[in-house]
């Protein structure tokens, strides 16, 4: 089996596309792990639809699927237009519906599922933090001290939520963030939805305009804004390398 190894920002991702769709839950896991398999955030597999582009399977590496990932949906569009499974603009099936895409050499912009508001204010340890669903459901407190992540917290609120747990930071015109996700179970570089959600939260409440740059743990720069639809969301994808596999199936 023939695989990319993609980064997005700090999300890394493994992707292969295929003919069927199958639970692929345990090669995700297998494939995903850092010391036996490649190494990567989560799993994408690209399948055909009679609508559409194509249509995704996304596993995060602990195995289970997830509707929606932003970096991950810049890193297919990517793919599927490097091996001619669309064209420059593309749009393809997601779990949280149906994602709008453009490529431009190693710049990809997409369009999000519309977001919303789940509940809005949240007290949990003396801290007020917002739900926010872009795909997936996300935490969002807002912090004047963006070193300081309490990554027990935020496994707590994962579980007791079910959601990605974020803080951000409002610098000037912009947002800096950090995400723990849910099914890596850890702070990752960069998450795309949960940038989308902390992006929403902060423009709903005025802190931001419709049009700002978005820094990830990665340090790299994201360009986050509105249309008269939803959330774009651009920023560089990065093909680290193509390998034949072994493991799994």
């Amino acid at each position: 089996m023939v695989v990319s190894k993609y980064s997005a920002n700090g999300n890394d991702f493994v992707i292969f596309h295929t003919f069927y769709k199958s639970d692929r839950s345990a090669l995700a896991r297998e494939i995903c792990h850092r010391q036996n398999g490649i190494g990567a955030d989560g799993l994408i597999v690209l399948v055909p639809h009679e609508r559409y582009d194509f249509e995704w399977q996304f596993y995060n590496s602990d195995g289970s699927e997830a509707a929606m990932c932003g970096n991950g949906s810049r890193a297919a569009a990517h793919y599927a237009y490097a091996n001619g499974l669309a064209g420059a603009e593309m749009h393809f099936l997601t779990g949280a519906g149906v994602i709008g895409a453009s490529v431009e050499a190693d710049m990809v912009l997409s369009e999000l599922t519309p977001p919303f508001m789940v509940q809005e204010h949240i007290e949990y340890n003396g801290k007020i933090w917002s739900l926010v669903n872009t795909g997936v459901p996300h935490l969002v407190h807002f912090t004047q001290n963006i070193a300081e992540f309490d990554i027990a917290e935020a496994r707590e609120l994962r579980y007791k939520y079910n959601a990605n747990v974020n803080i951000a930071f409002v610098d000037g015109e912009n947002l800096r963030v950090r995400t723990y996700e849910r099914g890596v179970e850890n702070e990752t570089l960069a998450c795309g939805t949960g940038m989308a959600a902390c992006f929403y939260a902060a423009n709903e409440k005025g802190l931001v305009k419709d049009s700002i740059e978005v820094y990830p743990a990665s340090g790299e720069t994201l360009y986050l804004g509105v249309n008269d639809r939803t959330i774009t969301f651009k920023g560089g994808v990065k093909k680290v390398f193509v390998a034949e596999v072994v493991i799994g199936g």
